[in-house]
């Protein structure tokens, strides 16, 4: 089946399985189910096996079901609170949030600066996750270690310069220490383990030797090692040469390495010593737990509109309240934004556009992003990320794991329709200049690779319903996602230090 047929067969049975036609219910699922015929021709290889197999059917997801919100009898003003009867979640309160040592967040406001976790000395975690970019960088896909400026200024540049971009957008950081925050990463490769509290799943194993206090702690373990993040490439440092040998763990390790310039910082030694109570060389958990302790702290957002709303304290406007009412009810949005976190931390296949490098890269140098079954090695997670939250979610644009939409608008429509979204989509990514000439868009254009992930979409799509929006409709979700805006928390608490004890630039 061509591309184009694909596309129209899927939308036209949708719709007239919305209508109530069976016999499209039954052809949907031929066409969802059985794979199609290969192109005779092809410009690139197959991608590896695991990644391409048509997933088995699957059952329905079990979201909890939600209790349907009261039909509207007026507009809810300024006059017309929250009632729980609207079967809306749970407010955010303290008890959502673990208490937090003051000192070791202080520690880690510095380290979170500080370009000396980078293996080049030349990135720091606020380069691509700034206080004044909304907790992220602000473009689609970053320039990590090897460039300078932040943003979409930022370019390569020194002896190391970048000539690779980071292949997935920089998540924001709202809420990430949320004591029911489960996984973390697009594809969920850092998450708590199912049976045991306290335990974590992540890329280099369960890390039991360590004294890590939280998740987000063994998050914070990770883009240190990333070679395009900031680890650099090999021959650049010797923590970058430690990562390419796969010398993580233990003396000598890239951790180790990363622990010991800290400890050589007589301020950092000093800080950390005052508070544990004795002197002892820095750690990578010790510096991990206090980088935890400062996102916690910095990225908490619990104060938007809608919270208050929640808390019954104040009000929405009219077109916000009716915009939540379709977020809430025929929209399907809390469908997969649900709970308190406005998340249910799965992961759907949402025909999301590829762009830049791709995540994996097989021998034959073809790149793809296949999500959450890089992790799970499961086919049926082909093409699925993680349900992001969506605190300040307005200011965290691109939108999208690889940030492919910069127009808000369009990435709603193309969740309404992956499908037909991805079929239509026009390249509107946000993208520094790389300085070379980088096809951003080449699998954006392999129609092979869009067919894959089309029908990962399709196969998602055939266990919700299609729901088609009005124009006003959306303008009245886009008013509802406006309440989700925590001004205390873009406003910051600790802000932008003024120097870093490493003495090197700190990114600003």
């Amino acid at each position: 089946m061509q591309q184009g047929d694909f596309f129209t067969a899927f939308t036209a049975l949708r719709r007239l399985e919305q209508a109530g036609d069976p016999e499209a219910s039954r052809l949907l699922q031929d066409l969802f189910l059985t794979p199609s015929a290969p192109e005779t021709a092809h410009p690139v290889a197959a991608p590896r096996e695991r990644a391409v197999p048509a997933p088995p059917q699957r059952a329905a997801p079990s979201h909890a079901p939600l209790r349907a919100p009261r039909p509207a009898t007026r507009p809810i003003t300024q006059d017309v609170l929250h009632s729980q009867s609207d079967g809306l979640p749970d407010p955010l309160t303290d008890q959502s949030f673990r208490e937090v040592d003051d000192t070791l967040a202080r520690i880690g406001h510095l380290l979170f600066f500080d370009p000396i976790l980078s293996g080049n000395k030349d990135v720091a975690c606020a380069t691509c996750h700034h206080p004044r970019l909304a907790a992220g960088d602000g473009v689609s896909l970053g320039l990590g270690t090897g460039a300078q400026g932040l943003g979409e200024a930022r370019a390569p540049e020194g002896p190391h310069a970048a000539v690779r971009r980071i292949p997935r957008n920089a998540p924001a950081l709202w809420n990430l220490g949320a004591r029911d925050v489960r996984t973390l990463f697009h594809d969920g490769r850092v998450e708590m383990t199912p049976d045991t509290p306290g335990r974590f799943l992540t890329p280099q194993g369960p890390l039991d030797y360590m004294a890590l206090d939280s998740l987000l702690a063994a998050q914070a373990m990770f883009p240190v090692l990333s070679p395009e993040e900031m680890a650099g490439r090999p021959g650049d440092n010797p923590i970058a040469d430690a990562v390419a040998a796969e010398r993580i763990h233990g003396d000598g390790g890239a951790w180790a390495l990363l622990a010991a310039r800290v400890d050589g910082l007589s301020a950092y030694r000093a800080a950390f010593a005052a508070w544990r109570g004795h002197s002892a060389p820095v750690t990578m958990d010790e510096i991990a737990n206090a980088l935890a302790a400062f996102i916690e702290v910095e990225f908490r957002a619990d104060k938007t509109p809608f919270d208050q709303y929640l808390r019954e304290v104040a009000a929405l406007s009219a077109q916000a309240g009716e915009g939540m009412r379709l977020f809430y009810g025929r929209a399907n949005c809390a469908s997969c934004h649900s709970g308190p976190l406005l998340s249910d931390q799965k992961f759907h296949a949402m025909g999301q556009p590829p762009i830049g490098p791709g995540k994996e890269r097989d021998a034959d140098g073809y790149t793809r992003d296949i999500g959450r079954a890089a992790v799970t090695l499961d086919p049926a997670d082909a093409y699925a990320f993680r349900t992001p939250m969506l605190r300040n979610v307005l200011q965290t644009g691109p939108w999208g794991h690889a940030g492919a939409f910069a127009d808000l608008r369009a990435f709603l429509r193309h969740h309404l329709d992956p499908v037909a979204g991805l079929a239509a989509y026009q390249p509107q990514a946000v993208l520094p200049d790389l300085g070379q000439d980088a096809d951003d868009y080449a699998a954006t254009r392999d129609a092979h690779q869009r067919e894959l992930i089309t029908s990962a979409a399709a196969r998602a799509m055939a266990q919700r319903p299609l729901v088609i929006l009005q124009d006003d409709e959306i303008s009245l979700l886009i008013s509802f996602l406006e309440t989700l805006d925590d001004p205390v928390a873009l406003q910051g608490r600790f802000g932008v230090p003024d120097a870093v004890p490493s003495g090197l630039d700190i990114p600003d």
